[in-house]
């Protein structure tokens, strides 16, 4: 089977979970996937069929669950975080779909994607639905700010998915530019569903640049250590095949950091397997061999550390309170994906 062994140097005795989140926001998560079915109803019987395909598949919540407890470690007890933390939801889900489009990806979360299905039209069709319908929930909130953040975090995901197009398949792409990407792909909604808990709780300025900072730091580390796992987990974890992003010919920070420290041979290699598409699986052997020969796992696991640390600064002026302890366990839980 292809991948390769990760170390991590700091592992410790505990594993860290997600289940305090999870106990802390149960209650309000079921009322959000309530929601979720509610919303996501339509007489057009295709857009629940494909919404409900994608939404039932086993994903964490994890975005959602940011909004809620962003807004309930600063005593909110209204229904405004569930509406938002269900837009948050919506935004995500359509962003997968459309990301399968764009990818031509067959698998998500070890299922046959939507496109696979339905096809790709239905697929976009149905992701501006949820769009629509997490833009109608924003405005049931009555927040400008909140409704703001959203939109603007909308854009920026927008914007991202161009921007990774414009540096797909181009070995010249820095690490500079793939941050660029995965700040405004990934990044970006993680930041804004931990910022508008905040907002709806009416709390002050320095909160809510904090939690907006632990977002963003947190959605880098996720994407980075999601990169890492595609050439060293394993499929069961994944929810697709080891290599996926090798044989998609995608540009992530493993591979540019291979091909930056390699010889003038092995930047061939690179070329013809990544934009040449030749990735078969004799090559995604020599690749995982170069990526561990210079360090391309360990290195990227180290970002992703700092980036934690930074998310885990951000919430340190911070009351300590059960919540602000879930969600500083939840950085070294999506670090600890990779032991």
């Amino acid at each position: 089977m292809l991948g390769v062994v990760i170390p991590l140097e700091d592992s410790k005795n505990k594993q860290a979970s997600v289940k305090p989140l999870v106990d802390l926001t149960k209650a309000d998560m079921e009322r959000v996937n309530q929601l979720i079915l509610s919303k996501a109803g339509s007489d057009v019987q295709m857009i629940p069929e494909v919404a409900n395909h994608l939404i039932s598949s086993g994903g964490k919540r994890l975005r959602p669950m940011l909004t809620l407890a962003s807004a309930s470690m600063f005593g909110f007890t209204g229904d405004a975080h569930v509406k938002l933390a269900t837009s948050v939801e919506f935004m995500h889900t359509a962003t997968l779909l459309h990301d399968d489009v764009v990818d031509e990806s067959d698998l998500r979360r070890g299922k046959s994607t939507a496109r696979m299905i339905w096809g790709n039209q239905a697929s976009v069709l149905v992701g501006d639905f949820l769009l629509g319908q997490a833009f109608r929930m924003m405005v049931d909130v009555g927040s400008l700010e909140a409704l703001d953040v959203l939109s603007t975090a909308a854009s920026v995901i927008a914007e991202g998915e161009v921007l990774q197009l414009s540096v797909a398949k181009n070995m010249e792409t820095t690490e500079d530019d793939y941050l660029s990407v995965i700040r405004a792909k990934t990044a970006a909604l993680f930041a804004a569903a931990a910022e508008v808990g905040p907002i709806v709780a009416k709390t002050d300025k320095a909160s809510r640049n904090a939690l907006k900072s632990y977002g963003m730091n947190l959605g880098l580390a996720f994407q980075l250590v999601d990169d890492v796992l595609d050439y060293g987990g394993k499929a069961a974890d994944l929810g697709k095949n080891v290599g996926d992003d090798f044989r998609e010919g995608k540009i992530t920070l493993p591979v540019i950091l291979s091909y930056r420290r390699g010889t003038a041979d092995e930047r061939s290699f690179w070329r013809e397997a990544i934009e040449g598409g030749k990735s078969d699986d004799q090559n995604l052997e020599k690749a995982l061999g170069l990526i561990t020969r210079y360090g391309g796992l360990t290195d990227t696991i180290a970002r992703a550390q700092h980036y934690g640390t930074i998310a885990r600064d951000a919430l340190a002026p911070l009351p300590e309170s059960p919540w602000k302890a879930a969600l500083l366990e939840v950085i070294d839980f999506c670090i600890e994906r990779l032991s």
